[in-house]
């Protein structure tokens, strides 16, 4: 069975996406830790980062680190955090977010679940961001 980010990348289920390429893509998260959070994700079903190739999770983190930088230029932000934990859904992904406190990495402290129309405001800012980067 597929699982949701499956679904997500199969355009089965909407999704907010600010990157996309042969191996990955990055959308935001419906119930963000701080606005923009975004999750890296391969398009391959892999359940635990540690089952990955090498070569796959190099990809993953340079597009982590692409879109973390858009993150700092779009929400003018102190940090950027990354966490990979995989608990709410068996398939790798990364999660990268701005963040200004420590505060921020409790991942128990999120914002309810968010509308499309919500997500496209932080969605856009990136994706401009992005393009600052080509």
């Amino acid at each position: 069975m597929a699982t949701i980010f499956t679904k997500i990348i199969n355009g089965e289920i909407p999704g907010t996406f600010v990157y996309q390429d042969d191996l990955c893509v990055a959308f935001l998260d419906v119930s963000p830790m701080t606005e923009g959070h975004t999750m890296v994700v391969p398009r391959e079903e892999i359940s635990h980062w540690i089952d990955a190739d090498q070569d796959l999770l190099d990809h993953l983190m340079a597009v982590s680190r692409k879109v973390g930088r858009a993150q700092q230029e779009a929400f003018d932000c102190e940090r950027i955090g990354v966490m990979i934990q995989g608990y709410e859904v068996p398939h790798l992904h990364i999660h990268v977010w701005p963040t200004n406190k420590i505060a921020d990495f409790d991942i128990s402290d999120r914002a309810e679940m968010q509308t499309a129309e919500q997500l496209a405001g932080p969605a856009e800012k990136i994706r401009q961001a992005l393009e600052h980067q080509s």
